[in-house]
């Protein structure tokens, strides 16, 4: 067999013309629709309408152009079928040997924040993605290409032996349901949005690769990085590292961990991170107070940890950064000065963010996560606490900074693995207490860092006490404060320890588990 005849119409006409072109030198005939045929036709490629295979006009201004058996029959004919054979030549029909498609710009078109519903449903390709999928149906006997990034290695084979090889024309069918498969995703998750039905009987998702990865979570675990095709600024998939070596699987995740909780303030604020979980959080009237705060918070964890601010990195927060070893430092931005200091460190990484979203301004999103034969999804936990939400239930009120402490503390909590706990003073936290088994296990581990520090400094849990054990032991090492959501059926015991010790007791009535 040979490439005699190729379809060819796309929105995306990058690389196309030169293709094109390379086509018909090797004796390739061109057939085409609308702009692409009149690129190709004003660039001095020669090639036909689809309107002189069909017979037929384009109508309905352009959404009927290649719904036609001329052109299917021609896609999914079985070549070495002698019926086939017999019906094609009857019907005077002709082959079709490689069909060049991709896809209206349905993914940029919904990307732009004013677009128009009905703009939306008019870049839903039908023709295009009918057209593909009949191609590679018959991958058998047909070539077909999606991404330009293909068309080197069609000609370079065309070139050689007339046709591609089977196991070419075997990869680029499996992009093609990739590429369709992806792309309905897109308009589903679309419709069910405008609908009001985003957790559907049937939940599609699309990503798209960045990179591979050199391991997963252990060496011997292969791992790559997918980015959500209309993912936000601000995320790590948008990410421009600029500087250290390639980001590991474990990274992506302490990263991505950090960057959470430092979203939550909008005052100066930074965050250090090792496994997912937050080792030192402060926040300052500059950066680089912060930092000071989230490093003396642990300086012994910090090590080998993520960093993540909500302000450009100066030369002050730069110089100290410097001074120890860090997997990572995430920015919305980081100074030539500061640049200059922390590049002379061969590994770290370096991530410029741009601006960052504080809590308040961000939209909840779905979370995915993967189950042996399955997996669950969910809102993303953006609550943020009201005045409404705080409800004092002990005899003593907090102090003004006492409050300002507990407001502090409840955003880091609500990051930290569950049973959590947080301690907090003098805008930093003193002692973390992490994914323990009961809660007053968490409390002993963060009182235990705190050490007296503890005296004077406030409590958050990330859900209620089931008994007043926890508070109690707070008291003993000198806690003055406490805030937690509440709603344990043994609150009274609590609330009367808390009395008993004069600590003030905010609940929440809001739970922020972390698995």
């Amino acid at each position: 067999m040979s490439i005699k005849r190729a379809l060819v119409s796309v929105s995306d006409k990058t690389g196309i013309v030169d293709f094109c072109r390379e086509l018909s030198q090797l004796g390739v005939e061109i057939v085409s629709t609308g702009g692409t045929k009149n690129l190709l036709a004003k660039e001095g490629v020669p090639v036909i309408g689809i309107s002189d295979v069909t017979g037929f006009p384009e109508i309905l201004d352009g959404r009927v152009k290649t719904l036609h058996p001329a052109v299917h029959s021609g896609l999914l004919a079985v070549r070495d079928s002698e019926e086939h054979q017999k019906q094609m030549e009857e019907l005077g029909l002709g082959y079709i040997d490689l069909v060049v498609v991709n896809l209206y710009p349905f993914q940029e078109t919904i990307a732009k924040p004013d677009v128009a519903y009905e703009d939306a449903i008019e870049n839903i390709d039908i023709g295009g993605p009918t057209m593909l999928r009949s191609a590679a149906k018959n991958h058998a006997f047909v070539s077909v290409v999606v991404d330009s990034a293909d068309y080197g290695k069609v000609i370079e084979e065309v070139r050689a032996e007339g046709d591609t090889t089977l196991d070419t024309r075997k990869k680029l069918a499996a992009k093609v349901f990739r590429h369709t498969a992806a792309y309905d995703a897109l308009i589903a998750d679309y419709l069910a949005k405008q609908t009001g039905d985003p957790l559907p009987e049937r939940y599609t998702v699309t990503y798209e690769k960045i990179q591979d990865l050199r391991y997963g979570e252990n060496p011997h675990q292969a791992a790559a990085f997918y980015r959500a095709p209309l993912a936000p600024a601000g995320t790590l998939t948008t990410a421009e590292q600029l500087h250290g070596k390639e980001l590991s699987y474990n990274n992506i995740n302490d990263a991505n961990a950090a960057l959470q909780i430092v979203k939550e303030f909008s005052e100066p604020a930074v965050v250090a991170v090792k496994h997912m979980n937050p080792c030192g959080v402060g926040v300052g009237s500059t950066i680089a107070e912060a930092y000071n705060k989230a490093y003396s918070a642990d300086p012994v964890s910090i090590f080998g940890g993520i960093v993540a601010a909500n302000r450009t990195i100066d030369v002050e927060t730069a110089q100290p950064l410097s001074e120890i070893f860090l997997e990572i430092v995430l920015a919305p931005d980081f100074t030539p000065e500061a640049l200059e200091i922390l590049t002379k460190k061969k590994n770290i990484r370096l991530l410029k963010m741009g601006e960052l979203t504080s809590a308040e301004g961000r939209q909840s999103v779905h979370v995915v996560t993967s189950i042996e034969g399955g997996m669950v999804v969910q809102e993303s936990d953006v609550h943020s606490l009201s005045d409404a939400d705080l409800k004092v239930v002990t005899k003593r009120q907090p102090t003004e900074d006492e409050l300002k402490q507990l407001l502090f503390g409840w955003k880091v909590v609500k990051h930290v693995k569950s049973n959590a706990i947080v301690l907090a003073a003098d805008d930093m936290t003193i002692g973390v207490g992490a994914g323990q088994m009961n809660r007053v296990g968490s409390a002993k581990i963060a009182l235990e860092q705190a050490g007296d520090k503890a005296q004077g400094a406030i409590l958050a849990s990330d859900a209620f006490f089931p008994m007043g054990d926890t508070v109690e032991l707070a008291a003993k090492h000198g806690i003055k404060a406490i805030i937690q959501p509440g709603g344990s059926i043994k609150d009274e015991e609590s609330i009367k320890a808390a009395d008993e010790a004069g600590i003030a007791m905010i609940f929440t009535g809001v739970r922020h588990f972390k698995h």
